[in-house]
């Protein structure tokens, strides 16, 4: 979509009514035939546009997909998201927003795409991403505060999400899933990849993705005893629009008043609360070994904590974790 085409959405976006030809063409400075060039442009990647004479035109029906015409009326930020690339399609949005975040790209940059040829999760394994249904985007960060503080922004991304989800899908009770996952009835609903890029004590920038399944009908048939959606989990359709807004609007909050503290402290009790693993015996997977404990909480640095067989406390940073069988 050009720009023109873009605002002239935007500006039937916000008329209560039909707004004429004429009045279009004066505001955009271009002609009749220009115009109906635009709305023919618009129609054909989606939007329900009506045309009557004398009247001119009126915006019937959205396309659904996260654009910013179609995220912008939900947005409440003052910086995230205000910076927006929006792909069809794309290898991964990650990807993307390093590129630009290579090239100056300003903090609050968001990358969204509505499919993804090469989407990743943790660990390398490759996140499904089909067109029309998901929600796929990428944050680009750039947090002044020590470089061993920035792995901290993966559960505090989880707490956005979270908690936009609480609004969004009510009654649906999400669980988070240490470090960065978010479940639902024992299924991953969203997954979050954060990838920081630094030097030692100094971090250029962050770059945070987020896969979300949202409207998604039909998962996989390898994926049905792990993963879901909001449609499988409630039988609604919802809007991604709405939901990437609302996920900006709650992490803005939070990281602002993350980079003013020293640690996850005044996010804990969140986590706790909505924690899939609290109280539950794990086995923690890790390069050269495997950890096993009952979780008995989260650090403020964001670490697992487990107590292992002999009573000790161990802080656990990193690693792949599913529940276990505690072995008697």
């Amino acid at each position: 979509m050009n720009n023109v085409s873009s605002q002239i959405l935007a500006r039937l976006l916000i008329a209560k009514d039909f707004l004429s030809g004429e009045e279009l063409c004066r505001e955009f400075g271009i002609t009749r035939s220009a115009v109906w060039k635009h709305i023919c442009l618009l129609r054909s990647e989606g939007y329900s546009i009506n045309s009557a004479t004398n009247r001119g035109y009126r915006l019937i029906g959205l396309t659904g997909r996260a654009v910013y015409v179609e995220v912008k009326p939900f947005l409440e930020t003052l910086r995230f998201g205000r910076n927006f690339f929006y792909f069809p399609i794309t290898n991964s949005t990650n990807l993307q927003a390093k590129m630009l975040a290579d090239k100056g790209a300003i903090e609050g940059t968001v990358v969204v795409a509505d499919a993804q040829t090469g989407g990743r999760g943790r660990m390398g394994r490759a996140w499904v991403s089909p067109s029309g249904s998901n929600l796929y985007f990428s944050l680009i960060l750039r947090p002044e505060v020590p470089s061993i503080r920035v792995p901290q922004l993966t559960l505090l991304v989880a707490v956005a999400i979270h908690q936009a989800l609480t609004v969004i899908a009510y009654p649906l009770l999400p669980m988070i899933k240490w470090p960065n996952d978010i479940f639902a009835n024992g299924k991953k609903l969203c997954g979050v990849l954060c990838e920081m890029y630094s030097e030692p004590d100094l971090t250029h920038f962050v770059v945070v993705g987020i896969g979300i399944n949202v409207n998604h009908s039909l998962l996989p048939t390898e994926l049905h005893a792990s993963a879901t959606s909001l449609y499988l989990e409630t039988g609604r359709l919802f809007s991604r629009p709405e939901l990437l807004a609302t996920v900006l609007n709650h992490f803005e909050l939070l990281y602002q008043t993350w980079l003013l503290k020293e640690d996850l402290r005044f996010v804990l009790p969140y986590i706790e609360k909505y924690s899939l693993l609290k109280s539950k015996f794990v086995s923690v997977e890790q390069c050269n070994r495997c950890l096993r404990g009952t979780v008995t909480g989260i650090a403020k640095g964001g670490e697992l904590k487990l107590e292992s067989a002999d009573g000790q406390i161990v802080f656990v940073s990193s690693g792949e974790v599913r529940i276990s069988k505690k072995i008697t």
